[in-house]
């Protein structure tokens, strides 16, 4: 299996996107992946489209969810001068600044345009070391293909249990700690909720939290498709990491949830319609 992945990741871009085409069709037209699931989240999220808009919505989805299947297996056999040429950091000044200084930053990203393309441009753009936290697949073999892939250009990854100990061993190094901050928090994890694409939501608290332990800077990470295979990144400071934080408040979560809500409106097919972000639901009990 990993020659096979291997092999595709070495064909020639005009090659895979003919395969993420033909993807495109399979789970559309042959067997609809998540179709129920993303046509419900589309709905919720935009009350005011009509059914026809939807459906364009949806399909522009999944043809752009494809191009990343492809694109995050590209990852295998493209040089750091092809990634920086098809991934460009707009203000990287924003967290140099922050290194200059010695500190430690934490990055908020989500899964909007091609989010593994971030982590590993982000290594190359960057003068710190960049580490990404993720949740371990279950599955041993893609776990480690996906590590290799996340850190072939020199970035690193940290397992979710694994983040407080890690940020506290290595506290006072410059880096960039990057967090995918859409992910659905259920009741147990004691989320901050707050409207979402015009349904109530569960965050985690995690970015708060660690901010105002660590006195970490915050930016928040958009990253938009600008054509096939080539994407813009474009890095807004949510804190400094000098001013007091209300953490029971969440206002680092809240200036993240609305700067993601109107990336998500501006190109409404870039998200990651298929998963089930609002299946939780606020215990008022």
């Amino acid at each position: 299996m990993h020659w096979l992945l291997m092999g595709l990741a070495y064909l020639p871009y005009s090659v895979l996107y003919l395969l993420a085409d033909f993807f495109y069709v399979l789970l559309v037209y042959v067997v609809p992946y998540r179709k129920k699931v993303v046509v419900e989240n589309l709905r919720n999220s935009f009350p005011e489209k009509s059914a026809a808009e939807i459906e364009r919505i949806a399909k522009g989805f999944y043809r752009h969810f494809a191009d990343v299947i492809v694109e995050i297996l590209k990852l295998a056999a493209m040089s750091d001068a092809e990634l920086k040429r098809r991934v460009i950091f707009r203000n990287p000044e924003v967290l140099e600044r922050f290194f200059a200084e010695g500190r430690m930053a934490i990055g908020l990203a989500s899964h909007a345009g091609n989010w593994e393309w971030v982590l590993t441009s982000g290594a190359i753009w960057l003068s710190a070391e960049v580490d990404g936290v993720y949740k371990p697949l279950s599955n041993p073999f893609f776990e480690s293909f996906m590590c290799e892939l996340r850190t072939r250009t020199g970035a690193g990854v940290i397992p979710m249990r694994d983040t407080l100990r890690d940020m506290v061993e290595r506290r006072g190094q410059p880096r960039v700690v990057s967090l995918l901050s859409d992910q659905a928090a259920g009741p147990e994890d004691r989320p901050y909720w707050t409207s979402f694409m015009n349904q109530e939501a569960g965050f985690y608290t995690s970015a708060d939290r660690l901010a105002a332990k660590f006195q970490a800077p915050v930016v928040y990470v958009s990253i938009r498709r600008l054509r096939r295979g080539y994407y813009e990144i474009v890095l807004t400071e949510l804190y400094d990491g000098i001013a007091p934080l209300p953490v029971k408040d969440c206002p680092i979560t809240e200036q993240f949830v609305r700067l993601l809500e109107q990336d998500i409106r501006n190109a409404p097919e870039q998200y990651l319609w298929t998963h089930r972000r609002w299946k939780h639901k606020r215990n008022n009990g």
